[in-house]
């Protein structure tokens, strides 16, 4: 293992101190040297003449180094990494999915529940003192749950929902073999085709030309009177404006929204205020289930392994 000779590595992971010394270790054996430094506090004269990054880094200060070798995310999500003159051309980039499934899905269920079930107006009531019965309210038994983002964090999502009685359908870029816990798959391309057979869409679709605003005022009217948006990938998947009017026609039963466009949310921006909206702050991931994080960690040290003794690693990105 002497691949990182003179080399300089950065790891902006939480690490445990048993961990950092384990990284240190590996990377301290292959001849090279390492740096501690949380995502946060990363500056411009940290990344100087650094070789890897394992973490994820500030974008405002990646200036498409020469000397990054392999730049290895903590996100699933790496978007903007792919801006111009954000990494060098032949600079390597994979990301942790698989990391995220259980928290990220975990958090689309509740929120989707909640909405469902009207907890959220139950708890801006119990802020008012106020003994007000909402209502009926939904189930998931027998609903049918369109997942577009047929991955690891949709796949779990649709698992927990088939759990309790929804028929789940996915949606990839391109039409895949067709395995539980999807009962149908659709291709991307032909989402509009099926938005009137379903009571929720969910969505952990990446930020793509292709999505961007897909979920516009067309998409929106071609949805199910009274059916759930829930939206957990990139806010500028959704035409702000337009899920607006769609929520104060009541067309929509609701959105549960961990993301926004845009982002953060303006504190006097109508979305707030809309009642049939469940809004949390892009928290459904990061590091707030341990499980996460220790995924995460075992992810970037199984890639650095593979790099020092020059195996393929996975989740590569291709750019």
């Amino acid at each position: 293992m002497q691949r990182l000779s003179g080399k300089r590595a950065l790891v902006t992971l939480p690490v445990t101190d048993e961990q950092k010394q384990d990284f240190r270790s590996l990377i301290e054996g292959a001849g090279g040297e390492v740096s501690f430094i949380r995502e946060p506090m990363v500056t411009d004269d940290d990344l100087e003449d650094v070789s890897i990054i394992l973490g994820n880094v500030p974008a405002v200060t990646l200036h498409a180094p020469k000397e990054l070798e392999w730049l290895q995310t903590s996100s699933a999500g790496y978007d903007h990494y792919l801006a111009p003159g954000k990494l060098a051309v032949g600079t390597l980039l994979t990301n942790a999915t698989g990391a995220y499934g259980q928290a990220v899905s975990e958090h689309m269920f509740a929120s989707l529940l909640c909405l469902m079930k009207k907890l959220h107006l139950y708890r801006d009531n119990q802020q008012k003192a106020q003994w007000k019965d909402e209502g009926s309210v939904r189930s998931l038994v027998g609903a049918t749950v369109l997942v577009m983002g047929a991955g690891d964090i949709g796949t779990c999502f649709a698992r927990l929902v088939t759990t309790v009685g929804a028929h789940a359908w996915g949606v990839r870029r391109r039409v895949e073999e067709c395995q539980k816990p999807f009962e149908r798959m659709v291709a991307l391309k032909d989402v509009y085709t099926v938005l009137g057979e379903v009571d929720v869409v969910a969505s952990v679709l990446p930020s793509t030309p292709e999505t961007k605003l897909l979920v516009n005022v067309d998409f929106l009217a071609a949805m199910r009177r009274g059916s759930y948006l829930v939206n957990a990938g990139r806010g500028d998947l959704v035409d702000t404006d337009a899920l607006l009017d769609a929520l104060a026609r009541e067309h929509l039963a609701g959105a549960a929204l961990d993301v926004t466009n845009p982002e953060p949310l303006p504190e006097d921006h109508p979305l707030w205020q809309q009642p049939n909206a469940l809004i949390t702050p892009h928290v459904a991931g990061f590091w707030h289930l341990q499980a996460t994080t220790d995924n995460v960690v075992a992810i970037c040290r199984q890639n650095l392994v593979s790099y020092l003794v020059g195996e393929p690693l996975t989740n590569v990105v291709t750019r």
